[in-house]
């Protein structure tokens, strides 16, 4: 049996730094899966969709973040996903996202990221809050571990600094917010970095 762990991060170079410690300890690429927001502009490339193995098709983007990053960080594409606006990904979750791999029942079908999510395990609320979290400038990293792993992979990836989803889905209510909206544009620069501030975090560049 497969378990999921999921965290959001507030920057790249945490979410990057929990992707090598998974990587670090044998978790295979191609059970870990990184959504990461786009909007600012961090990560350039070119990227034409994602395969029934979640593999980037066109090339690989490039950036500072990403830098020489070797492993799944290195296979990160270009695209989008409703409601998130522009991201970079790389894995299983970004294909099922879009529909890739999946039948029907799954994917894009069952409602892009927040389908993604459920498909992969996590509850209705827990996708909504993820989901949202990408929207607002995030980074997503989901790993499929077998229940042997689970232990070892929830120390890997709590190495490195994630957000309290349970304070984060307070905050967003307590300001009006009730569910993912794909069908809202995505946030803007502007307002990624206005949400930042409430949480006392730099403007991303």
């Amino acid at each position: 049996m497969s378990k999921t762990i999921t965290r959001l991060f507030d920057n790249y170079a945490d979410a990057a730094a929990a992707v090598r410690a998974l990587e670090d300890i044998g978790i295979p690429r191609h059970d870990i899966s990184v959504i990461a927001n786009n909007t600012h502009g961090e990560h350039t490339g070119i990227h034409k969709g994602v395969n029934e193995d979640g593999e980037v098709t066109a090339g690989t983007s490039a950036g500072a973040a990403v830098g020489g990053a070797g492993g799944l960080l290195a296979g990160l594409g270009m695209l989008a996903i409703p409601g998130l606006g522009p991201i970079v990904a790389a894995g299983w979750l970004a294909a099922t996202a879009v529909g890739v791999g999946v039948g029907a029942v799954g994917g894009a079908a069952a409602g892009g990221i927040v389908g993604a999510l459920k498909h992969a395990g996590h509850t209705d609320e827990e996708a909504q809050v993820y989901s949202e979290g990408v929207r607002r400038g995030g980074v997503l990293l989901s790993a499929k571990v077998d229940d042997s792993d689970l232990e070892r992979a929830n120390a890997a990836v709590n190495t490195a600094p994630s957000v309290d989803i349970g304070a984060r889905e307070a905050s967003y209510r307590a300001n009006g917010w009730t569910r993912f909206d794909e069908s809202a544009p995505a946030y803007s620069i502007d307002e990624i970095d206005r949400d930042r501030a409430i949480y006392g975090l730099p403007p991303r560049n």
